[in-house]
């Protein structure tokens, strides 16, 4: 994956190398025409073993000299109902995008998410027009079914080698929330409890880039690495290019067609911000010609966790020098070991007794893995110490926030990050859920099935009793799931609200589309890579009219 160099043209350009601009470049390259694929992050940073190999995901958000290589370094504004943190939004900066440092877990989401979308006037995105997208993009290891894809460029394969403190997690999560083992949470049902999914493979990670630029790219593709789109070229209504920084010159590629943004729930609003496509009063206030008035950076919003951390000696702790070499040697020698997957192991999507969804449809996700937490990315006044032994975190999502937040230019600079305000917890439902959460995972820790397993609670401590106890806990303790959509929504033709149409057109703008994470009017119920990639494959084809 070296680039090739070339001229400044192209049939369709793409902005971004992430889950969903690999896949569209990919795609459109595929049918003969020529493409330009645009990415900040520098060459080659996708083959570090770093990114390649699953289980140093630790290393890679832990050490800050590492993460600074492969994250643009972004941080929420203060929060003012998080006690004023301000909290990270990590976001890769490289081949593949987040794709290549996240935690691979892959989580469709459940169908009625998209059926939602659809009947809210997304025509085309309902469960059963999509699920051939995620069929196609797949590899899963059980093989094709009705639900599941194999021989797609994604390998999805479950987790193994389970520690026994998760394993008997597991049995705890099944019998105590009276929910069914769930072999397959991607499959008919997503409600239950299993293992995680992820897209790894013989010890490698399916980034959209290993997926779709790592098998010999076609002629017609090309890359443009560490160049930082500026804006987007307007000639009289249309989309003809982006300006480019390379270094310290300033260029423009040129789009025969159409111009793609996938440079993420960040990037693709700040670029049509700098653009002046955007809300009209931002822009004119800071001194930007108003190209096309639409409700840019809204509609953000975000899945959010709390860490609660328990002492379980068999659970195996990952820290140690020992384990880490021996690991090491295992995943060298045989591509196994558990540097060979990711970290995360056990997974529940359970329905709450105060659930606002339908009766088929889970509003909480459990997460579980071997070692302590919170992580040391967290930027927060008070900081927990990462326990050293044995230990079960278990984290209570908030997989349906009801709390909105936005997206703001900071300047007319390209190169200043954007304020970024997701207004974690300023829906008062959003912390008594949480709250709800926490004392739902305490159940769970004191089962029959854990009493020779669990001997303690860390975090937040068992002197946090009571509702009130743990609700003044809440604002310090929550994290982001690194999940941020909808600052591009997508909406019906009729909805003034959405920034494209159903076919991810940019409203008011001709050549422009916009392709990732951004796009989504409603997040999805569980991790969003999945569907941030599977958004990438449907904009590929109605881009080429195979998906009308």
């Amino acid at each position: 994956m070296t680039d090739t160099p070339s001229g400044n043209e192209a049939d369709y350009i793409v902005v971004g190398a992430g889950s969903a601009g690999c896949i569209v470049a990919r795609r459109l390259a595929d049918t003969g025409a020529s493409v330009i694929l645009v990415e900040a992050g520098a060459k080659r940073l996708e083959r570090s073993r770093v990114i390649r190999v699953p289980g140093m995901i630790s290393i890679m958000h832990s050490v800050p000299q590492v993460k600074k290589r492969f994250d643009w370094g972004y941080y929420t504004t203060p929060q003012e109902h998080a006690a004023g943190r301000r909290i990270p939004v990590t976001r890769g900066k490289l081949l593949g995008g987040s794709s290549a440092i996240n935690g691979m877990i892959f989580v469709r989401g459940h169908r009625r998410n998209y059926d939602d979308w659809a009947a809210a006037g997304c025509t085309g995105w309902s469960h059963d027009d999509i699920l051939p997208s995620f069929k196609r993009m797949e590899d899963w290891e059980d093989g094709a079914t009705e639900h599941r894809g194999a021989g797609g460029p994604v390998a999805v394969t479950r987790q193994s080698g389970l520690t026994p403190a998760s394993h008997a997690l597991v049995d705890a999560f099944s019998d105590a929330l009276d929910s069914p083992r769930n072999d397959d949470y991607n499959g008919a049902e997503q409600a239950g409890v299993g293992v995680v999914q992820m897209s790894a493979r013989d010890g490698v990670r399916y980034s959209a880039a290993q997926a779709y630029l790592g098998d010999g790219r076609p002629v017609g593709l090309r890359i443009r690495s560490a160049a930082t789109v500026t804006r987007v070229m307007l000639e009289e209504g249309r989309c003809v290019g982006v300006e480019i920084a390379d270094g310290n010159q300033r260029q423009v590629l040129r789009a025969g067609r159409e111009v793609v943004l996938s440079a993420g729930v960040v990037g693709s609003a700040q670029i049509l911000l700098l653009s002046g496509i955007g809300p009209a009063d931002q822009l004119r206030s800071l001194g930007i010609d108003v190209a096309a008035d639409l409700p840019v950076g809204r509609n953000l919003h975000d899945h959010l966790f709390v860490p609660m951390t328990f002492l379980a000696p068999s659970a195996q702790h990952r820290g140690t020098a020992g384990h880490f070499f021996a690991g090491m040697l295992s995943e060298t020698v045989r591509g196994g070991g558990w540097l060979g997957r990711t970290v995360f192991e056990a997974m529940a999507f359970v329905r709450t007794a105060a659930a606002e969804t339908p009766a088929d449809q889970p509003d909480l996700q459990l997460l579980a893995l071997p070692w302590s937490y919170p992580s040391p990315n967290q930027d927060a006044p008070i900081r927990h110490a990462v326990d050293k032994r044995p230990a079960l975190t278990v984290m209570p999502t908030l997989i349906y926030p009801k709390s909105r937040g936005e997206l703001r230019l900071a300047s007319t600079d390209p190169a200043a990050a954007p304020l970024i305000d997701p207004g974690f917890l300023s829906d008062p439902d959003d912390a008594r859920f949480l709250v709800e959460g926490m004392k739902l995972v305490r159940e769970v820790m004191a089962h029959k099935r854990l009493t020779e397993v669990v001997t303690d609670e860390l975090h937040p401590g068992r002197a946090i009793t009571d509702d009130a106890d743990l609700a003044r806990e809440l604002p310090q303790r929550i994290h982001s799931v690194y999940h941020p959509v909808g600052t591009c929504k997508m909406g019906g033709y009729e909805d003034q609200d959405a920034v494209v149409d159903p076919e991810l057109k940019v409203r008011g703008i001709e050549g422009l589309r916009v392709a990732d994470a951004a796009v989504m009017p409603s997040i999805t119920g569980g991790n969003t890579n999945a569907p941030a990639m599977l958004i990438g494959e449907r904009c590929a084809e109605l881009m080429t009219h195979h998906g009308k």
